[in-house]
Formats: C-alpha cells, structure tokens, sequence
C-alpha cells in the first residue's frame, strides 16, 4: 500500500504541468489545423489553375478534406479542455 500512496502524490504533485501541457497541446493543435487547411487550399487553387472545368470536384473535395482536418482539431481541443478543467 506504501507504493500506491506515493504514486498518487507523485501524480498530484505532477498536475500543474498536466494543465500547462493541455494548455499547450490545445494551441498547437489549432495552429496545425490552420497550416493543414491552408495547405489545402493552396493545393486547391493550384489544382483549378491548371484544370479550371474541373472546379466543381476540387471544391468539393476541398471543403471535404478541410472538415477532417476541423474535426480532429475539434477532438484535440475538445480533449485539452477536458485535461484543463478535470
């Protein structure tokens, strides 16, 4: 039992970094997210320069790929959050 009791305060005592790191984890997610969605959007308009009849599928896949990258942004925040606050 002696184990047990120091393991716990060692986890406690390790909370103000937890709460640093989702802090941290939560703005770098939000700051992939940006330079992922404008990765996409450049791939994007240099895929319709070069084949303009073809705007109707690049957009769409565009918009697409761009609501994956939110969503796992989302999740990241969302898990963050969850870190900071419990």
């Amino acid at each position: 039992m002696h184990l047990l009791t120091v393991l716990l305060q060692a986890a406690a005592d390790m909370v103000p970094f937890a709460k640093m790191g989702a802090g941290i984890g939560a703005g770098i997610a939000a700051v992939g997210a940006g330079i992922g969605i404008g990765q996409i959007g450049m791939g994007a308009m240099g895929a319709i320069a070069r084949q303009p009849e073809a705007v109707g599928d690049i957009r769409s896949n565009m918009i697409v790929s761009e609501a994956l990258v939110e969503g796992v942004c989302f999740g990241a925040i969302v898990v963050c959050l969850l870190i900071l606050f419990v």
